[in-house]
């Protein structure tokens, strides 16, 4: 599972989930699943989100194991 700070990281630029989804070429509802752990990106969206945000993928994602 990935935990995640897209939503610090939105908060920090001022933007809005649909501001983000057009930055990395996806659609509001993948930025709100993402935002809610229901959604895990491939890697691929994960490096697009973590340099939208101006951050290293590994500030943006936090893997963690499931129980």
């Amino acid at each position: 599972m990935l935990d995640n700070k897209i939503m610090v990281g939105r908060a920090e630029k001022r933007w809005t989930q649909q501001q983000l989804a057009d930055a990395v070429g996806v659609s509001r509802q993948t930025i709100a699943a993402m935002e809610k752990n229901k959604y895990n990106p491939s890697l691929i969206l994960a490096f697009k989100v973590a340099g939208a945000l101006d951050r290293s993928i590994e500030e943006v994602f936090t893997f963690k194991e499931e129980e």
